[in-house]
């Protein structure tokens, strides 16, 4: 049953420096399969390195899709060639493996089966490594100290499935030396050949408009902020120096070209809208904070999201 890990595996290379990202850093990659019937399915496959998306696969599972030139990290053509023909087997094989235990298991169709593994280093030393499995968008079973072990809340079906997992240990092996030893190697490969990109600094653009009237008399005020790099960014609505605590943030999202988009929304009285401000505080911008202040510009929907726009 060593096919039901693999695949959230087989992109791991090795070496390198551990410089680049916040710490502590993570590669993880998710599969998320929907079995329709016993002939029909469809995979979404991404590996992501902290939460910038490095790595997916073509739906078949027979080509790794490197997103960024250095996603190759430190290994030779070849080796990235045995390693593809590696997940291709391992998918099919995880794919023929669940509908052959589906009744076993009793797993009606449709179903959804969502993998998501990977490991942590801090200080350029590996802390830890997880490797998960959901059935129906639900914890279903774990790894952990070389087997499988089933979600408290899971029930019978996953005492079953974990019995079937550790017949062999000699496989559990395998996939503890994959989370503990490959990917940490990935990680660091992945920061040596992206160290440049990984540490540029974008600075963020902004702007203001008016949202959606919360109320009779009342605005909601909007910020935006896009095109940063990297993702950690603050952003407040202000009047003079004090923070404003109805500021609302909204998700960060990704823009086309890996940078990123942020709103925050403030709901106000008409009356009391002038005099407020939004401040913007990133890295890139070394301590010159960007502070727009509300009626000063004028004001409307921007109709094109800069740097490619926010990704869903």
């Amino acid at each position: 049953m060593l096919f039901l890990l693999l695949p959230l595996l087989a992109v791991l290379p090795g070496g390198g420096n551990a410089d680049g990202l916040k710490e502590p850093v993570s590669f993880h990659v998710i599969r998320i399969t929907t079995f329709y019937n016993h002939s029909w399915k469809r995979n979404l496959i991404s590996g992501y390195l902290g939460d910038l998306q490095t790595h997916t696969s073509d739906r078949n599972c027979s080509t790794i899709i490197f997103l960024w030139p250095w996603s190759r990290g430190n290994f030779s053509n070849e080796e990235w060639k045995e390693l593809e023909m590696l997940f291709h087997m391992r998918c099919v094989r995880i794919l023929e493996g669940m509908h052959r235990y589906s009744r076993e298991l009793q797993f009606e169709y449709p179903f959804e089966i969502q993998w998501t593994g990977g490991c942590e280093l801090h200080s350029g030393k590996f802390s830890g490594s997880f490797l998960r499995l959901a059935y129906q968008g639900s914890d279903f079973v774990s790894f952990q100290n070389n087997s499988w072990l089933p979600s408290p809340v899971a029930g019978n079906m996953a005492k079953r499935l974990c019995k079937m997992l550790n017949q062999n240990q000699h496989k559990n092996n395998i996939t503890h030396s994959l989370l503990s030893d490959t990917c940490p190697r990935l990680i660091l490969g992945l920061l040596d050949a992206g160290k440049a990109h990984l540490q540029r600094q974008v600075k963020p653009e902004a702007w203001l408009s008016h949202g959606l009237s919360p109320g009779p008399g009342r605005l909601q005020l909007v910020c935006h902020v896009s095109g940063f790099y990297p993702k950690p960014v603050w952003v407040m609505w202000m009047r003079g120096e004090q923070e404003q605590q109805g500021t609302q943030r909204g998700d960060i999202l990704p823009n086309a070209d890996g940078t990123w988009y942020l709103r925050a929304t403030l709901d106000v009285a008409a009356g009391e809208a002038a005099g407020l401000s939004c401040r913007v505080k990133h890295s890139s911008l070394e301590g010159q904070d960007i502070i727009l202040y509300w009626g000063e510009k004028e004001l409307g929907p921007r109709l094109e999201m800069p740097r490619g726009g926010p990704q869903a």
